[in-house]
């Protein structure tokens, strides 16, 4: 190594500007989208193929044998569960795979050794998972109006709800990730709760179709308030009131979130 000390900058020059610690969450954002960016064909272009399997497969098989609304094809129903559904799950995998892929190679203590806040933290998984899983679903209602003519009956119903179930999922998967120490515990979650209360939450039927009992427990999954709300803004129609998807859902984020945040504040499974 040299000898010289390094030259101090002379009285008139100007100061090297320093990253301020607030922008660090800017970074850390852009980090988490650019990695599942750089592998689109597994992240977005995949889901987007198997939410068109599941399109072509029901529609053909139930369309014109079920009519869920008056004036609506069971390909026109199917749509929007199908975008939600995409929505919700590439959000969760979104924050929870990065996280957990964070801690089996090591490089999470780079993380901790910035300024970086709980909220930026937060901020930055979050806002990644909702940029992804928003991809994911438009790119499903794309390839969908290939196979059903558009309806949009409240456009604001339906960005709300896209927003919430996708920030709602995001935190989710964050938890899970925090929780996950490898990527079997993750696919514990994903597999036994995730996937379930999403297929179980009116994506291929009307929960009005169901008995009493199941359909009083469809009442008790949230996700199941995500896609009927998310449903309305297109047809107008849904099985409960939007007001109250909209409650359900946004009171599911709240404390998600609170969680979410309390855990990173004290490190929860992240120092060791």
């Amino acid at each position: 190594m040299s000898d010289v000390p390094p030259i101090a900058p002379g009285p008139g020059a100007a100061p090297r500007a320093m990253p301020a610690a607030s922008d660090g969450w800017k970074m850390l954002l852009y980090k988490e989208v650019l990695r599942f960016w750089r592998v689109a064909s597994q992240t977005v272009a995949a889901p987007v193929l198997t939410a068109v399997l599941y399109l072509m497969i029901f529609g053909h098989v139930l369309s014109g044998r079920v009519q869920v609304y008056p004036g609506v094809s069971y390909v026109a129903f199917l749509a929007p569960g199908l975008v939600m559904m995409s929505v919700l799950q590439n959000a969760f995998a979104n924050s929870a795979s990065s996280l957990v892929q964070s801690k089996i190679m090591g490089n999470l203590v780079f993380q901790l050794l910035t300024p970086l806040s709980a909220w930026h933290w937060f901020v930055a998984y979050v806002g990644a998972a909702v940029a992804r899983g928003l991809l994911v679903g438009l790119g499903v209602y794309v390839v969908t109006l290939l196979y059903a003519p558009p309806q949009v009956a409240s456009p604001l119903w339906i960005a709300v709800f896209a927003v919430l179930g996708a920030a709602l999922m995001g935190v989710l998967g964050l938890l899970a990730g925090l929780w996950a120490d490898k990527f079997d515990q993750m696919a514990v979650f994903q597999n036994f709760i995730v996937m379930p209360m999403t297929f179980l939450a009116g994506v291929f039927y009307s929960i009005d179709s169901l008995p009493g009992v199941w359909r009083a427990l469809s009442h008790l999954n949230p996700f199941f308030y995500m896609i009927d709300g998310f449903r309305f803004g297109f047809f107008g129609v849904s099985d409960v009131s939007p007001w109250l998807c909209l409650g359900v859902a946004a009171g599911s984020l709240l404390a998600a979130s609170a969680l979410a945040v309390h855990l990173l504040r004290i490190g929860y499974k992240l120092r060791g």
